[in-house]
């Protein structure tokens, strides 16, 4: 639409007294410009698609309409609503009248609301969707059947309601991917068939279409642009995820940074999307998005490298012109308190969704205590912002004494790290740029971590730590010969939360039963742990059955 004809709408809607979410106004909009006005969009895990008997076994607590007009304050105009429909299907086929009752309800209170609304098969995808290379036409009927009974039902309702035809599709036992390919297709299709034969506002209703797996390799891809010409219908959406690069996003085989390789690999997947799909004239929703370590806690990745993290992605989509959808799954926005539980994590993603923010290579600077303290500088990633100033709380630092800048070198003074460490163990500076949202620099005082002799056993094994202000990045693990131990025996670098963990208020360091499952018995494991100060001590551990003992080297 050009500009004059936007304008013209902008002037209908002001004598006709509609407002941008209104029907009338979403089923004007163009393909893409719908998809534009679903950004930013929120993702409702783990309610729907929950594989029990209802909306709250996964943990999360009933939906409300409530619940819904607050995430609609928070900034979002879409939400995707997972919904997982096989625990729901009679033997005969048959949608359990309540449940999709229940569905409908949600959705109706989330488009009265204003929301654009997404629904789609979830995990039904792995439960019984995955064997289709086996059993084909059952899986085919109970698809087909699901689909049938949705249209129906929503067949008259907004078209700012979108159906996506299924969630990370993925086939088991298939010959590869030209059969994973040819299978993904025929769903596809076959829902495609299904909604546009339902009539009513199905006919013309946007339509998302995943690639296989939802992955955006080029292969995938190609794929579906294949199925995207082959249907030759305007009102496709194509969708992928995206989680990060992936020893980064989980925080294993050494990936606790957000490295030029976890960078390249952003870049690397926006850039095939502009390509496959976003030049061609093809919307794109990115359906799910964050880091998969976050499945556990959001501290399995350190704070400053996940934030430059979701400062690069919100970039990326806003320029690539994709509309995204944060998976929360209940880690993030706290349904019952109507709070973000990391407000500093959602400040960065919800400023991306505008500009862009200036970072730095940490966010920790760290201070030897009882050593000289000398001048320290940290690389700033103005990310095409200008550097201001620097604060401590509300005081404005003095460029000279306090601090430096060349080029993106910003040093701070003897005089004032002598002076920081006066305040505490911690004290947090904020780095300021000309937009976007400051940076905090946490100045840490610390001594080298110290462990002790400890023993347990391999479902209760802590060692006592002095952390001594320090935080734990990443641990090793190997035999005497030096082969890899434990999980991941193909990187000595250990799953961060998975095969240990810190406990800070506890003063220790836990080694999971994960781990040592995969541990030879009465082979000396030697860790290394790698804090982020730089700092690295050993550690030394024996399994005997159940029984572990740990040592200094």
């Amino acid at each position: 639409m050009s500009r004059l004809l936007g304008r013209l709408l902008v002037l209908a809607l002001l004598v006709t007294g509609l407002s941008p979410a209104d029907p009338a106004v979403a089923s004007a909009r163009t393909p893409a410009q719908a998809v534009a006005a679903m950004q930013p969009g929120w993702n409702l895990g783990n309610t729907f698609d929950a594989t029990g008997d209802d909306e709250t076994s996964w943990g999360n607590p009933r939906v409300t309409r409530e619940l819904l007009a607050g995430i609609r304050d928070q900034g979002f105009n879409s939400i995707r609503i997972p919904v997982t429909w096989g625990q729901h299907l009679s033997p005969d086929l048959v949608l359990d009248p309540a449940y999709l009752a229940r569905v409908q309800e949600v959705v109706g209170w989330a488009i009265d609301e204003g929301f654009y609304v997404m629904i789609n098969i979830h995990h039904d995808s792995w439960q019984w969707i995955a064997t289709m290379p086996t059993d084909h036409d059952n899986v085919l009927n109970r698809y087909n059947a699901i689909w049938t009974q949705v249209a129906a039902a929503f067949r008259n309702v907004s078209p700012r309601l979108v159906l996506e035809s299924v969630n990370e599709p993925q086939f088991w036992g298939s010959s590869g991917d030209a059969e994973n390919y040819a299978l993904l297709a025929e769903l596809n299709t076959s829902f495609h068939r299904i909604v546009r034969g339902s009539g009513g506002g199905n006919a013309t209703r946007l339509l998302v279409l995943p690639t296989l797996h939802t992955n955006a390799d080029q292969g995938r891809l190609d794929a579906l642009t294949a199925e995207f010409a082959a249907l030759n219908d305007p009102n496709l959406i194509a969708t992928v995820h995206y989680y990060g690069y992936w020893p980064f996003s989980v925080n294993v085989a050494g990936g606790y940074r957000f490295d030029a390789t976890a960078q390249a690999d952003l870049l690397g997947t926006f850039e095939r999307l502009r390509t496959s799909f976003v030049n061609k004239g093809i919307p794109v929703i990115l359906g799910e998005y964050g880091l998969l370590g976050f499945d556990r806690h959001t501290g399995t990745i350190e704070q400053g490298e996940k934030l430059k993290f979701f400062e690069l992605f919100g970039h990326q989509a806003r320029t690539s012109k994709i509309t995204t959808m944060l998976w929360d799954n209940g880690q993030h926005f706290d349904r019952t308190a109507g709070v973000w539980r990391d407000t500093e994590l959602f400040g960065q993603i919800a400023s991306s969704w505008h500009t862009r923010s200036g970072t730095a290579a940490s966010d920790l600077l760290f201070v030897r205590r009882g050593a000289p303290v000398t001048a320290q500088t940290i690389t700033l990633n103005p990310n095409g912002t200008g550097f201001t100033h620097v604060r401590l709380g509300a005081a404005t630092l003095r460029r000279g004494p306090d601090y430096q800048v060349s080029g993106d070198q910003l040093t701070l003074s003897a005089g004032l790290l002598s002076r920081l460490q006066r305040y505490g163990q911690r004290t947090s500076l904020t780095l300021r740029f000309s937009r976007g949202v400051p940076w905090r620099l946490d100045v840490i005082s610390f001594d080298t971590p110290v462990v002790s002799a400890a023993t347990g056993t391999t479902t209760a094994f802590a060692l006592p730590t002095a952390f001594n202000g320090d935080q734990l990045a990443t641990m090793t693990a190997t035999y005497a010969d030096g082969t890899n131990a434990g999980p991941h025996n193909w990187t000595p670098y250990k799953e961060f939360d998975r095969a240990f963990a810190p406990d800070y208020p506890a003063g220790a360091i836990r080694l999971t039963p994960e781990f040592f499952a995969e541990v030879t018995e009465g082979a000396p494991v030697t860790l290394t742990f790698i804090f982020w100060s730089g700092s690295t001590v050993s550690y030394q551990v024996l399994r005997n059955g159940t029984s572990v003992t740990g040592t200094l080297p």
